[in-house]
C-alpha cells in the first residue's frame, strides 16, 4: 500500500470510528470497535463506487406462482446456467389449484436451487386501490410465509397489474425493499430510474414476435439492464400472458448465444448509485 492509499484508509476508519462512535453512545451495549471490526460500516464505503454495469445484463423474472415455474422454468434456467427471480402471490386459485399454482414445497425448491423469491402480494390486488396499510399488509404477509419456510426475507417487489402507486413506493421502502418491478418497454437505467418504479424492457404474451424478444434484450447496454417479464410456461388459466414452451426454449437460447449475464433482480444491488 503506497502513501496516500494508507492515507485515505485511515481517514475512512476514522470517520467510521467517529460515526460508530455516535452510535455507541445511543447504544450503550455497542462499542466503537466492535462496530467497526464485525464491519457495521462496510456497506457505506461499498454503496459510494457501485460496480459498472456491464452490457448484456439480463434479468429474467417470472410472476404469479405458476406450476410450471417449478416444473419447466426452474430446470431449464438451472441447465442453462441462468439467474431468476420468482414473485410469488397467493391470489387467484393459490391455494386450491395446485395443479396450476406451486406449492409452497415448491416455491422452496427454487429458492434452495439458487434462485430469487420476490414478493408479489398476499391477494395480487393493484395497490392503486389499496391503503398504505393494506399495502403493508399484502407484502408482510409474504415475507412471513417465506420465514416460515427458511425462504430469506424478499427484497425484490412486483406491482400486481403493474399498477403503482406513492404509497407504495414508500411502503417497500421502509419494508427495506431494493427493487421493485413495474410495467414498461424499456430498460432499466440503474443511474437514472428509481429502483423501486423499475421497467420491464419485454412481457412475453402470445402475439410477442421474436424480434420483439431481440430488440429487448439489445437496450441491455451504456448502464441499462433488460429486465424481463414471463408469466406461467405454460400458464393454462391466463392464456392471455401464456408462454409457450418451445417459444421460451428459443428465447433462452438466444440469450446464450448472446452471451448474455443473466441474473436475478437482487443481483443488480451491486449497481446501485448510493443513496443520497
Amino acid at each position: 500500500m503506497n502513501t496516500i492509499q494508507h492515507t485515505t484508509t485511515a481517514r475512512r476508519r476514522s470517520l467510521l470510528f467517529r460515526i460508530a462512535s455516535a452510535f455507541a453512545r445511543l447504544c450503550p451495549s455497542a462499542t466503537a470497535a466492535g462496530l467497526l471490526a464485525a464491519g457495521a460500516m462496510t456497506p457505506a464505503i461499498a454503496a459510494d463506487s457501485p460496480a459498472k454495469v456491464p452490457d448484456k445484463v439480463v434479468v429474467l423474472t417470472f410472476d404469479d406462482s405458476v406450476a410450471s415455474h417449478a416444473t419447466f422454468v426452474g430446470p431449464l434456467l438451472k441447465k442453462l446456467g441462468f439467474g431468476a427471480t420468482f414473485f410469488i402471490t397467493e391470489g387467484f386459485d393459490f391455494a386450491t389449484n395446485k395443479k396450476q399454482y406451486m406449492t409452497w414445497e415448491q416455491i422452496k425448491g427454487l429458492h434452495d436451487a439458487g434462485f430469487e423469491i420476490g414478493n408479489h402480494t398476499r391477494k395480487h390486488a393493484g395497490v392503486n386501490g389499496q391503503s398504505p396499510a393494506q399495502i403493508d399488509a399484502d407484502v408482510e404477509y409474504i415475507e412471513k410465509q417465506c420465514e416460515e419456510r427458511g425462504i430469506p426475507r424478499p427484497v425484490s417487489f412486483c406491482y400486481p397489474g403493474y399498477a403503482t402507486s406513492d404509497a407504495a413506493v414508500k411502503v417497500l421502502r421502509a419494508r427495506g425493499y431494493k427493487f421493485a418491478r413495474a410495467g414498461g418497454t424499456q430498460a432499466f437505467d440503474l443511474a437514472k430510474d428509481e429502483p423501486l418504479l423499475m421497467p420491464q424492457a419485454f412481457d412475453s404474451k402470445p402475439g410477442s414476435k421474436f424480434e420483439h424478444f431481440v430488440a429487448a434484450v439489445a437496450q441491455a447496454k451504456d448502464g441499462k439492464v433488460a429486465v424481463l417479464t414471463f408469466h406461467g410456461v405454460p400458464d393454462a388459466q391466463h392464456p392471455w400472458v401464456n408462454t409457450d414452451p418451445a417459444i421460451f426454449e428459443k428465447y433462452m437460447t438466444h440469450l446464450k448465444e448472446q452471451g448474455c449475464t443473466v441474473i436475478a433482480a437482487r443481483d443488480m444491488a451491486k449497481y446501485l448509485p448510493a443513496a443520497k
